[in-house]
């Protein structure tokens, strides 16, 4: 007996079509008038930013050039700020000294801080006291810098004796915290203010960061047996690291520009001290404002000479941000 057996061929599937010549919305070109708006919109946003930094820099370097040709004295190297005088000499050595030591003890003290905050509310603190906590610390953001430039001339200066003190006893023989006794109002006062204006910069972003980190990574360390402080060093550390260096950055950006607040706390003085507890010293936006209304024009240019300086200062730190989180881009969240 014959048993045929008719195998059935599978049906090819079909052939993707290329998409016909017409149908614009296909290619890689932007067709649509909504699309082109906005690559328009955006594109010319990104170009007026260069526009604007290069005509900052043009004209700050026009009018420091001029300053410059007329200081008689080493403008980078002098312990002095006479630009009225005859002949002008001025120069910025402690306005850079300043501006540096007051914004190193600023971040050192809001980084740990803030890093520890946002870590207490995004993993530690319930969700009601946590959301108290940010609210006070948005709060803190919004206070204007005379309102923190009032407070630390009135209630933070007095009230550092103690803490002067202290530092004189321990510490004074390294001669940074030798205190003679004198007011509070020195760079170590600065640092301490500018620490806690910066600090709800840096808790909002490093918050926002840590609580994009991937609940899975931590489910999984916890399952490895990890205690919640390994689950944050292991798993949460490690993913916000370029979020944390930005909002550090960012709030360096504030640090280094301050003004008001700065001015108010701050007895300045063209000299630079070995101590960070002896009152004077001064920064580049603290000597901007006090001394821009009563200059004399060629007392602006030189003013805004010194403007230049903290100017490229501020981008070379940026720049600096930027390679280290391109260096540990495996760490960032983007390629977590």
């Amino acid at each position: 007996m014959d048993i045929t057996t008719d195998t059935q061929k599978p049906t090819p599937s079909p052939t993707p079509q290329p998409p016909a010549t017409g149908d614009k919305s296909a290619g890689r070109g932007v067709t649509r008038p909504g699309d082109r708006i906005f690559l328009g919109l955006s594109r010319g946003s990104g170009i007026l930013v260069l526009v604007i930094m290069a005509a900052i820099a043009a004209f700050l370097t026009y009018r420091a050039v001029l300053a410059i040709g007329e200081d008689k004295a080493n403008f980078f190297t002098t312990f002095e700020w006479n630009p009225t005088g005859s002949p002008p000499e001025f120069g910025i050595a402690v306005l850079v000294y300043g501006t540096v030591v007051s914004s190193v003890i600023a971040m050192a003290i809001a980084v740990p801080v803030s890093v520890g905050i946002a870590l207490f509310i995004t993993h530690y603190a319930p969700r009601k006291l946590g959301g108290l906590i940010g609210y006070v610390i948005d709060l803190l953001a919004a206070v204007p810098s005379i309102v923190y430039g009032l407070w630390g001339a009135l209630v933070l200066v007095p009230h550092l004796d103690g803490l002067y003190g202290w530092l004189d006893t321990y510490l004074g023989w390294t001669g940074i915290f030798e205190w003679n006794g004198g007011a509070g109002r020195s760079l170590f006062t600065v640092g301490i203010l500018l620490a806690i204006m910066i600090l709800p910069i840096i808790t909002n972003v490093s918050r926002e960061v840590f609580r994009q980190v991937p609940r899975m990574h931590e489910e999984a360390a916890l399952a490895l047996g990890a205690t919640r402080w390994e689950v944050i060093r292991m798993s949460v550390l490690p993913f916000g690291r370029s979020g944390v260096i930005s909002a550090s950055m960012l709030g360096l950006g504030r640090a280094l520009g301050e003004t008001m607040a700065v001015a108010m706390v701050l007895s300045p003085t063209f000299d630079i001290s070995a101590s960070l507890l002896d009152p004077g010293g001064g920064t580049f936006a603290q000597n901007i404002a006090s001394k821009f209304n009563e200059a004399t024009e060629m007392g602006r240019d030189a003013l805004i000479a010194s403007g230049l300086v903290l100017f490229v200062i501020t981008l070379l730190v940026n720049g600096g941000a930027r390679m280290i989180i391109a260096r540990r881009k495996e760490y960032s969240g983007a390629n977590a």
